[in-house]
């Protein structure tokens, strides 16, 4: 065998090993990525349950007797059965209602919109990494608070011929502008439902519309410069921007809305330098945060300034939950053997003294006999 055929059998050991090497370090890259995208109940979970299914699934009602505010109750089920099935989300009640068109008879949440995907998405993961459900977290949750009311609107508020016209815009593009109570003028729009393929384009037309008091624009494409179309919306008390790409500008723009009671942050970019711009807000009750990039001191700092205003976090059920693990914590390590030995020697130092003392009793009730 020649020099060259030598080298081409003869390959060096760590050049042998190099496929092994880069599949246990894949496999290592994996594990981190899988550890990194935990689902966090506290943060990520409880705060969807709490806004969708609360209402209907909670202490005051159970429909279809089910209950979602536990996870006993969840498990233990309803009239179909379990809510979810842990470790296997395809096989899970709970996803395949979410899952289902709005028209279906059994889509949920049957009185409410439906749930955007990252939330659905959230919950499948939740399920599949074994639906761990802290029972210190639900010990603290509770129905979400009523819909909050705003001032007092006139009854007798008429829309301009540019407010009609708006509408009628928005209608050919499939967005209904409708009453909030019939024989009123004073209007909702809810563009959740069309998502991505709503604009800041599309939303232009929603200046003129002065009559407007709710406004859903969840999961949509309107940006910080669209949400200058809502500046002269003076009337308007509820407004929905969870899951959109806001950020602290956007706020900035929408900072002037005097009679804005509710607002929903969640899952966007705002931190708290963005709600310094919501401080001038006398009429604001609820303000929704969750996963947002505002801080838990941020919330705290936010909240002194704005007292009668309802920050929602969820940090307070992870608080709580730390609270109590180190509860457990203590429990267990007085339940182990060393604990455990250690009382043992402390009961057998207690027994002679106490045999010493029934003689003495014994010798004393001898002499008086």
């Amino acid at each position: 065998m020649n020099y060259r055929s030598h080298r081409r059998h003869t390959r060096h050991p760590l050049i042998m090993k190099t496929p092994f090497l880069l599949t246990a370090l894949a496999g290592f890259a994996l594990a981190a990525g899988a550890a990194d995208s935990k689902v966090d109940f506290a943060k990520d979970i409880q705060p969807i349950l709490s806004q969708n299914c609360f209402k209907c699934h909670g202490t005051e009602k159970q429909k279809g007797k089910l209950r979602l505010d536990s996870k006993e109750a969840a498990l233990k089920g309803g009239k179909t059965g379990p809510a979810f099935v842990a470790g296997d989300a395809g096989k899970s009640e709970m996803v395949r209602r979410i899952s289902l068109p709005k028209a279906d008879d059994d889509f949920m949440p049957s009185e409410g919109e439906p749930l955007p995907k990252p939330q659905i998405e959230l919950l499948k993961d939740w399920i599949n990494q074994g639906a761990v459900w802290s029972d210190t977290a639900v010990a603290k949750s509770s129905a979400p608070p009523p819909a909050p009311k705003g001032p007092a609107l006139p009854a007798d508020f008429k829309p301009s011929a540019a407010e009609q016209k708006a509408i009628a815009a928005l209608a050919q593009k499939g967005i209904d502008v409708r009453p909030i109570a019939v024989n009123l003028n004073w209007r909702e729009a809810n563009l959740r439902l069309q998502g991505t393929s709503v604009t800041d384009t599309v939303i232009a037309p929603l200046k003129d519309i002065l009559g407007l008091v709710d406004l859903n624009l969840a999961t949509t494409k309107v940006t910080d410069a669209g949400l200058s179309t809502l500046k002269g919306l003076t009337n308007l008390q509820r407004l929905h921007l969870e899951l959109t790409g806001v950020t602290d500008a956007g706020l900035a723009q929408i900072k002037g809305l005097p009679n804005l009671v509710y607002l929903n942050l969640y899952g966007t970019k705002v931190t708290d330098a963005g709600l310094e711009n919501l401080k001038g807000m006398k009429h604001l009750r609820n303000l929704y945060v969750w996963q947002s990039k505002v801080t838990e001191e941020g919330a705290k700092s936010f909240k002194a300034a704005m007292p009668d205003v309802e920050v929602s976090t969820g940090w307070d059920l992870t608080t709580f939950a730390k609270k109590e693990e180190k509860a457990e914590e203590k429990k267990e390590k007085s339940d182990k053997p060393e604990a455990k030995a250690e009382k043992k020697e402390e009961k057998k130092e207690e027994k002679p003294a106490e045999k010493k003392a029934e003689k003495k009793d014994d010798k004393k009730d001898e002499k008086k006999q």
